[in-house]
């Protein structure tokens, strides 16, 4: 929670999108946030799972779950018992916070659940794109893509987190719409934003990269940068997952004024 307040205060984005909170929403801690200035929006539930959208100014819209787009699918309603969506409109823009599924094994129930999840997925965003809304959509997404994103491909492809029915499925989502902002800037491998404790990845340098951060085409050629904030793994008792962050002139401007960050 420190770590939290000390890099919004450091960095100071628009807007900081938390994943894997694991906490029922009244046991959030709001006023940690909102006495430093912080606007608050939670989807959480005990234990497991949970999102959450920290913003510096007011967000509009605010919709959790993936019936925010989908009211009459039964699916998505299914889907919905576990806390993983939530997105709002900032400065125009909408920004769509996840926490996809990981899916535990190729063997495991949790497998063909993420599969039907990252389904659900596409059908959300084929409906949000109906309303003509710049889309940034940002989250742990438990994929690494591509083999550049994994430290040792060769014998992590077509394994959890890399087996060509979960990228397809990724990629079907989304579509020719969405691209991946991080590797406009940085196309090389071995930059990573997970690192596993249970293997010593950190003291390895061996992680992956499944924290991404898409962006349609309209916002994608307003991008200044897009930076893993490595540095703060580093620090005592940290998450397993750096901050990924991204820099857009938007609204678009002729001057340097204040960007939407986060």
């Amino acid at each position: 929670m420190d770590q939290v307040l000390s890099w919004l205060e450091s960095e100071q984005p628009d807007l900081l999108c938390l994943q894997e909170t694991k906490v029922d929403d009244p046991l959030f801690p709001l006023e940690a946030f909102k006495s430093a200035g912080w606007h608050v929006h939670i989807h959480g539930q005990k234990a497991y799972n949970g999102v959450a959208l920290i913003s510096r100014e007011p967000l509009e819209d605010v919709r959790c779950g993936f019936i925010g787009e989908l009211p009459d699918d039964a699916e998505a309603n299914e889907l919905g018992a576990q806390k993983r969506v939530i997105s709002a409109l900032l400065n125009g823009v909408r920004v769509l916070n996840l926490y996809v599924p990981n899916g535990s094994s190729l063997k495991s129930e949790k497998y063909p659940y993420k599969l039907a999840w990252l389904g659900c997925l596409k059908r959300y965003l084929d409906a949000q794109e109906q309303r003509g809304e710049p889309l940034c959509m940002v989250g742990d997404f438990n994929i690494g893509l591509e083999a550049r994103d994994l430290p040792d491909p060769d014998r992590q492809t077509g394994g959890i987190m890399a087996s060509d029915a979960e990228r397809q499925a990724l990629r079907d989502a989304l579509g020719e719409r969405l691209q991946d902002v991080f590797r406009v800037f940085e196309p090389d491998s071995g930059h990573w934003s997970w690192w596993d404790y249970r293997s010593g990845a950190w003291d390895r340098d061996r992680g992956w990269r499944i924290d991404h951060i898409y962006l349609c085409d309209e916002l994608l050629g307003l991008a200044r940068s897009c930076v893993i904030h490595k540095g703060i793994r580093g620090n005592q008792q940290p998450s397993d997952h750096a901050p990924v962050s991204v820099d857009l002139d938007w609204p678009p401007t002729d001057d340097d004024g204040d960007e939407p960050f986060f």
